[in-house]
């Protein structure tokens, strides 16, 4: 799989997001974070019936739920033109729980959903849940919810090890991304980089994008 760069929103409104759909026209995806207040202390937008993403056929949006109850908000997410789910471990209480939540998304119209993972989840709590997923996402903060926590080193390791265990399985990597812990983690085994802070606070996203990309390629 080819390495991509996905620049990342967290969304206080609708118009956010369509704010960062033009923000970022020059990239093929846009990964949207959706916090509950619960699972993260943060609180977001999240979808309200009726509601679509902005311009759903130019772009790919992969929607990072990051809530206590991902099933419905997933659909949801789908039916708006979400076409990647992500869910968290830690919000399941079973693997069949989880996979009853894949199935629905994928029913509603998704085209891949991936498992999630915080940095302070042991490793094997993944292996039950790989059978039923596109990607691993990989969080590399210590904290989530929101953008501007700092990266945590620790994570590459982590991505490492995922990579030694399952070197088939595409790893998503998730939090404080530059263009120097991007080449990090591609050497140890990611091939998806979501960014969020790098891209927000450039003057010239395109260009910070370019450099990204470059950096992963």
């Amino acid at each position: 799989m080819k390495p991509v760069i996905v620049p990342t929103v967290v969304p206080q409104s609708l118009e956010n997001v369509a704010a960062a759909r033009k923000r970022y026209a020059f990239a093929p995806s846009l990964h949207i974070d959706i916090v509950d207040g619960l699972f993260a202390p943060n609180v977001t937008w999240s979808v309200q019936p009726g509601e679509k993403l902005p311009d759903a056929a130019g772009m790919e949006y992969e929607v990072h739920l990051m809530v206590q109850q991902p099933l419905q908000a997933g659909v949801s997410f789908v039916r708006a033109g979400a076409r990647r789910i992500i869910g968290h471990v830690e919000a399941f209480d079973h693997a069949e729980q989880a996979s009853e939540a894949f199935n629905m998304w994928r029913t509603a119209g998704a085209q891949q959903t991936g498992i999630a993972l915080l940095l302070s989840s042991p490793l094997d709590e993944l292996h039950m849940y790989l059978q039923l997923v596109d990607f691993v996402h990989v969080m590399t903060i210590a904290e989530v919810g929101k953008q501007g926590f700092a990266f945590d080193s620790r994570s590459i390791e982590r991505v490492a090890m995922i990579h030694a265990r399952y070197p088939n399985t595409t790893i998503s990597v998730d939090g404080g991304e530059t263009a120097e812990t991007v080449d990090d983690l591609k050497r140890a085994g990611a091939t998806r980089f979501c960014v969020g802070s790098a891209l927000t606070n450039a003057h010239d996203p395109a260009a910070e994008y370019a450099r990204l990309q470059a950096a992963v390629e």
